[in-house]
């Protein structure tokens, strides 16, 4: 079986890269069809072929106004291009992200169509951004989501079918532990000798850092350390962090992240209140790592946390978060409870090779709808 992988904006190549790969070591032949990420090194291929077919001309720094700008106007040609030359030799085509789901509905392959969902809904909505992504889905074939949690939006809010929608558990990135060349922390970092907490990803307002920042107060003889590269406003939340909180406002590179993750003694996600999302690459990196979760109860955080892996708080609630922190930093054993619970998640049921084997249970099942007789 041929399966198309495909990312035009590159959003997240290490999900992309992980399910590539465990895709090739079930059998399948795979193609990453995307584009160059431009904010530093993605995963090398294994077993699988890369091939960078969008935003070929697009310009500008990183992030910036005019690479967004570029990338926008090759979209649609691209889209084209991709529809009509190359994804007529895939089998079952996986779409993982869109860049303008207004129009992606009508330029999608006339192949099985896959979309997977790792935002349910628009965190951040424009208008009409809903309705898009409805059309999306409604384009698809099959839509994949990471927890029972995203299943039930998807079916109760956007009135998708429920047979249409197919829960797969975002794998734990491991490849991240078996880095060749991975570098050091900062000195300033190395130096730190009390348990240390970390917050992770990109730094955007419903991660709940005020919250957690709120919850940190009066937690003594530890650190607060959060980590990422900022998409608001940061210096508010610094001047108000307290002495025991660091900030490491930039994007963090794979060969550095294995640092912060085997440093930390606990990873805490305090996502606030929201029905929109699903699941977490951070949860799945801090799962390879095989650490302590606190965790607030969004999306499909508690079926982790149900598996013993976390302690699960309500969101937006300073003093549960608090608590939730100020006692795994002082208890060592029970630090060591969550972690061999996190490890066992990620060899079983949020492993990789668990998520491929899913996977292509699903495309063989859309293949044969495909084929069957009018």
């Amino acid at each position: 079986m041929r399966v198309h992988i495909v990312d035009p904006p590159a959003f997240t190549p290490p999900y992309d890269h992980a399910l590539s790969a465990a895709l090739a070591r079930a059998g399948a032949a795979v193609d990453l069809v995307t584009s160059r990420f431009a904010y530093g090194p993605v995963p090398p291929a294994e077993g699988y072929t890369v091939r960078e077919l969008f935003y070929g001309h697009a310009c500008g720094a990183a992030g910036s106004r005019t690479r967004r700008v570029t990338k926008l106007l090759e979209h649609v040609p691209d889209m084209l291009r991709y529809r009509s030359r190359v994804a007529t030799e895939a089998d079952v085509v996986h779409f993982q992200w869109l860049g303008l789901p207004w129009v992606d509905g009508r330029l999608l392959p006339r192949r099985p169509i896959v979309v997977t969902a790792h935002d349910l809904l628009p965190r951040e909505p424009r208008p009409a951004q809903v309705a898009a992504q409805r059309r999306v889905y409604d384009s698809a074939m099959a839509v994949v989501v990471h927890s029972e949690y995203g299943r039930r939006r998807l079916v109760s809010e956007l009135s998708i079918d429920q047979d249409k929608v197919h829960v797969i558990h975002h794998g734990a990135s491991e490849h991240l532990t078996r880095l060749p060349h991975e570098q050091q922390l900062p000195k300033s970092l190395a130096r730190v000798d009390v348990p240390v907490v970390l917050f992770f990803g990109l730094l955007r307002p419903y991660k709940g850092i005020e919250t957690l920042l709120a919850a940190w107060r009066g937690v003594d003889d530890a650190e607060l350390w959060i980590v990422g590269r900022p998409m608001m406003p940061l210096e508010t939340l610094r001047a108000g962090a307290g002495p025991r909180v660091r900030f490491v406002p930039r994007f963090i590179s794979d060969a550095e992240l294995p640092a912060f993750f085997r440093r930390a003694d606990v990873v805490a996600l305090p996502y606030s209140r929201t029905e929109r999302f699903d699941q977490s690459g951070v949860l799945a990196t801090a799962l390879a790592f095989g650490k302590p979760l606190v965790l607030s109860n969004v999306g499909g955080f508690a079926e982790v946390a149900d598996l013993g892996a976390g302690r699960l708080v309500p969101p937006d609630d300073p003093a549960a978060l608090h608590d939730a922190l100020a006692t795994l930093v002082v208890d060592p054993a029970e630090r060591a409870r969550l972690a061999a619970a996190s490890e066992a998640a990620a060899a079983g049921p949020y492993s990789w090779d668990e998520a491929a084997r899913k996977t292509l249970e699903l495309y063989r099942g859309l293949g044969l709808r495909h084929n069957a007789p009018p």
